[in-house]
Formats: structure tokens, sequence, C-alpha cells
């Protein structure tokens, strides 16, 4: 099967709860926080999708604050998704047909370039390089399903 584990359909996949660890670092001062917490992908009002509302903790230099976000993952074609800010407007698509997607996203003077990856059924990671006039950062999330291994 490959270092990835393909999945035909990404919403089916995503949906329900999961454990998420991310470590965030600063790669220009050396400062890492991290952020643990719950990704749960609840159908949208419409069918025609999933809301996914992520929410925990985040520690940063010493300091631990709630944080949480809220992203709409649109069907597109068959097994693929359009992923959306909460307000609509367009972050990514996503394609894990193969078990990895590699997407950007242009913000403001920064570029966001993401890569998707699925270990197993339970299992899945992203990790969000961020580079910019004032941002040097690297994002890794690791998922585990909340009822899996």
């Amino acid at each position: 099967m490959g270092e990835f584990w393909p999945v035909p359909d990404v919403l089916a996949y995503l949906s329900g709860a999961w454990r998420a660890e991310r470590v965030v670092r600063n790669l220009a001062s050396g400062d890492e926080g991290r952020f643990l917490g719950t990704v749960e992908f609840g159908p949208l009002e419409d069918g025609e999708g999933l809301l996914q509302r992520e929410s925990g903790d985040f520690t940063w230099r010493g300091v631990t604050r709630p944080a949480e976000r809220t992203l709409r993952f649109l069907r597109d074609q068959e097994g693929t998704a359009d992923v959306r800010f909460a307000d609509g407007r367009f972050f990514h698509g996503l394609d894990l047909r193969s078990g990895r997607h590699v997407a950007d996203h242009p913000c403001s003077a920064d570029l966001y370039q993401g890569e998707f990856t699925v270990r197993d059924e339970d299992h899945w990671r992203v990790v969000w390089r961020v580079r910019g006039l004032a941002k040097d950062l690297e994002l890794v999330t690791d998922h585990t399903r909340a009822d899996g291994a």
C-alpha cells in the first residue's frame, strides 16, 4: 500500500470526532507552542459537506489560552472537498484519494503551503509551512480518531 493510506471519500473518512495535537514552531525565533484539543466533523445543514469545529488549549511562551476555529468542507468532485473558512471564503481543495495532498493558500503577504497525509483509518497529519514578511512558521498537527487507536 505504500507509505500513504488512500481515502476514496474524504468526507466519509473525516466524519466524526478526532483528537488533535499541534506543534507550532517559529523557525526564526525558535519559539515553540502546542495545541491540544478535539476536532469534530459533523454534517452541514444542507447535507452537502461537513462542518469542522476545532477546540482546545493553545500554549505559547508559557501561557495557555482557549483556542478554536471552524471550517466548512464542501463536497467537490467524487471523493474530494473544497475547504472554506467559516465566512465562506475559499481556503484550499482536499483530495486524499492517493493518501496525500499538497495545497497552497496565499494570505496577504504570506504563503501557506500544506501537506495532508493519511497513515491509516485512524491517523492523519497536516503540516503547514508559512512564509512571509513577518512569518516563518511550521505547524504540524497529528489527528487520531477519538474512538480509534
